[in-house]
């Protein structure tokens, strides 16, 4: 078989307050609202946002079972199969991280890779989101 032709379109992500995530991702990385909508069938509500070309599907689904701490920690999170953080490159990982600790940000972890800064910080859902600095 020949490899699939893609683009990524859109990571989801479950959150335990929609209105609250949309604005927590358009206030620290300028997301706007694509398109909100409700599921009834299953007792969620659905917001696209969008940066560029690339979408993040926040679903807040009643009765939905919060975030373990295991799943906060960059290091415990690789225990658990599954889909592990979004990232973010930027152009100075640590002016980045600076940045968002003074905005209020959660940071999880700060480190270096391969003689690179980078690090993880969380969402207002405690969901990981890697930054890290792009190549020169």
């Amino acid at each position: 078989m020949d490899s699939i032709d893609f683009r990524v379109h859109h990571l989801g992500l479950s959150v335990p307050d929609l209105e609250a995530s949309i604005k927590w991702y358009g206030d620290f990385f300028g997301f706007t609202v694509e398109k909100q909508m409700k599921v009834p069938p299953i007792h969620a509500k659905i917001a696209f946002l969008k940066r560029g070309d690339f979408r993040l599907e926040l679903f807040e689904v009643e009765g939905a079972t919060t975030l373990s701490e295991d799943r906060k920690d960059p290091d415990k999170d690789l225990m658990t199969h599954g889909w592990k953080h979004l990232s973010i490159e930027v152009a100075d990982a640590r002016k980045t991280l600076d940045s968002l600790r003074a905005s209020g940000v959660e940071i999880a972890m700060e480190t270096e890779f391969e003689g690179s800064p980078m690090g993880f910080i969380r969402d207002n859902a405690g969901n990981l989101i890697e930054i890290n600095q792009a190549a020169d």
